[in-house]
C-alpha cells in the first residue's frame, strides 16, 4: 500500500468524520506540501500564494505545490475527495467551513498547540470555529464590506458622503440622472451589484444591508441551534430598501440580477455604476483601472431600524483529514498565521492581496499599507458579522439568494410574503442539518 493510501485508512480508522479521503493531490509526491487556493491561475492572487509557500519553503524546508483555482473550485474538491486526493492544505471561504467539515474533510485545530495562535484576532477565531465549538482551522485574512464610490461623480454631483440610507438612494438617484462622468448620455448608474443567484450573491450582497439594519438570517437557540428570522421586519425592510432600487429609482446597473462578481467588477471599472458594496479585495484593483483620485471608500451607513453592521468573512487555512504530512500541515498553517506570512499575503498596496485585513494583531496594517482607504474597512470590522457556525452554511445562502434575487427581477413580487417564504425553508433547512 503507498504512503498516501496508507494515511487515508489510518485516517478512516482513528476519526468517524473522516470519510477516507487521501491527500497530496493527484500530481504531489508524497514529501510535497499540496496547497489549493480559489484564486484565478496566474492572477496576481495566485502569485502571492506562491511567494507565501515558497517562504514557507525556505523556512521549513517544506517541500510545497500551489494550486490556483477559481471557477468551480468546490465542485473540483468534491471530485478530488470522490478520488481519496483531497490537497493537504486548502485556503478557501470561511464560509465553506461547515459544508467541508460536515464531508468529514477536515482535521480538528488544536488551538493551544498553534503556535501564535494567541495573537490572532478572537473576531478571526469565531469564523474557524466548527457548530460544535471545536476549531476546524485556522484564520488567515479577513474583510469587511465597505462602500467603493466614484468620488469625482460625488463632487461633480454636489453631495456628500452618504450618512443614511436615504442619503444612499439621493446619491444613486444622482448618479443615475445627472450625468455625473459628463458625456452628456443618462447611460450610468448608482449601483452597481452582483445580483445573480450563482453561489449565493444575491445574498452575500444584500447581506450587508440586513447586517446594517440590525437584522440576521438566523438567532442562536441554545448551544448549536439556530431559529430563521428572514421574517424579520428589520430583514424585509433591508431587502424592501434594495428592491427599490432596482424596481422603483431603477438605480442598480441593467442585467444587475444575472450578475456574478467577475462581471460586475468591470461593469464598475467601465464606468457604468458609482457605489459598489464590495470587500477590500478589488481596491487595488480599481485604483489601478478607474484611478486613485477618482475612488473612495466609504463605511455601510447604519439602516433605519438597527446597526451598525456590514458582512465580515474571509479566508481560512484549512487542513485536510487524511493527510500523510500532518507536521508540515500545521507548519505551515503557523507560518501562514504568522506576522511574517501575513506580511507576505498583504502584498502591502499592490494587486494580488490574499490576505485583506490582516488576523494577527501584532501587525501594523498602517506600516504595510500606505493607502489610507483600508482603514475604513478595518474600521469596519469592528462591526462585522460572520456566517454563523451552522453545520452547512452553503444552502442557507443559496436558498436565501434564490428568493431575495426573486423580489428584484420581479418588481411585482411583495417582498414580506417572499420573505415569510424564505423563513419557511431556512426552517426547513436547519431542522435537515439538526441545527433547529
Amino acid at each position: 500500500m503507498s504512503r498516501r493510501l496508507l494515511g487515508v485508512a489510518v485516517a478512516a480508522a482513528l476519526a468517524a468524520t473522516v470519510t477516507g479521503c487521501g491527500s497530496g493531490g493527484s500530481s504531489s509526491t508524497d514529501d510535497t506540501l499540496e496547497i489549493w487556493i480559489r484564486q484565478p491561475p496566474d492572477s496576481d492572487s495566485a502569485k502571492t500564494a506562491q511567494k507565501l509557500a515558497d517562504a514557507f519553503t525556505t523556512s521549513s524546508g517544506v517541500k510545497t505545490k500551489v494550486v490556483a483555482l477559481f471557477d468551480d473550485f468546490e465542485t473540483k474538491l468534491n471530485q478530488q475527495a470522490a478520488q481519496r486526493q483531497l490537497p493537504d492544505i486548502v485556503i478557501n471561504d470561511t464560509a465553506q467551513l461547515g459544508n467541508m467539515h460536515s464531508q468529514g474533510w477536515l482535521q480538528e485545530v488544536d488551538k493551544a498547540a498553534l503556535a501564535g495562535s494567541g495573537d490572532l484576532a478572537d473576531r478571526a477565531w469565531q469564523a474557524a470555529a466548527g457548530s460544535d465549538g471545536k476549531f476546524y482551522a485556522a484564520p488567515f485574512s479577513a474583510q469587511a464590506f465597505a462602500l467603493i464610490v466614484r468620488k469625482d461623480w460625488r463632487e461633480k454631483v454636489g453631495m456628500e458622503p452618504p450618512a443614511t440610507w436615504e442619503d444612499l438612494t439621493k446619491l444613486a438617484v444622482a448618479f443615475t440622472e445627472k450625468d455625473p462622468d459628463g458625456n452628456g448620455r443618462k447611460d450610468t448608474s448608482g449601483f452597481v451589484a452582483p445580483a445573480g443567484t450563482k453561489r449565493g450573491y444575491a445574498s452575500w450582497y444584500a447581506s450587508s444591508l440586513i447586517y446594517a439594519n440590525g437584522a440576521d438570517f438566523l438567532k442562536p437557540n441554545g448551544p448549536g441551534k439556530y431559529v430563521a428570522t428572514a421574517n424579520d421586519p428589520r430583514f424585509v425592510e433591508a431587502v424592501q430598501y434594495l428592491q427599490d432600487q432596482f424596481c422603483r429609482t431603477k438605480t442598480v446597473n441593467p442585467g444587475a440580477v444575472s450578475n456574478d462578481t467577475t462581471v460586475t467588477h468591470e461593469v464598475f471599472e467601465k464606468g457604468q455604476g458609482g457605489i459598489y458594496l464590495v470587500g477590500p479585495y478589488v481596491l487595488a484593483r480599481f485604483v489601478k483601472s478607474v484611478g486613485t483620485d477618482k475612488i473612495e471608500v466609504l463605511p455601510v451607513p447604519k439602516g433605519p431600524s438597527g446597526g451598525p453592521g456590514t458582512l465580515g468573512e474571509g479566508e481560512n487555512v484549512y487542513l485536510m483529514a487524511g493527510s500523510q504530512l500532518q507536521d508540515a500541515q500545521k507548519k505551515f498553517a503557523e507560518f501562514a498565521i504568522s506576522a511574517e506570512g501575513q506580511r507576505i499575503g498583504m502584498n502591502k498596496d499592490a494587486n494580488g492581496a490574499i490576505v485583506r485585513l490582516p488576523v494577527n494583531r501584532t501587525v501594523d496594517m498602517a506600516a504595510e499599507r500606505q493607502d489610507p482607504r483600508w482603514k475604513v474597512f478595518q474600521e469596519s470590522y469592528d462591526f462585522a458579522v460572520y456566517a454563523p457556525p451552522v453545520p452547512n452554511w452553503a444552502p442557507i445562502r443559496q436558498t436565501s439568494a434564490d428568493a431575495i434575487n426573486t423580489v428584484w427581477a420581479d418588481c411585482s413580487a411583495d417582498v414580506k410574503t417572499a420573505m415569510e417564504g424564505l423563513n419557511t425553508k431556512l426552517t426547513q433547512e436547519l431542522q435537515s442539518q439538526k441545527a433547529s
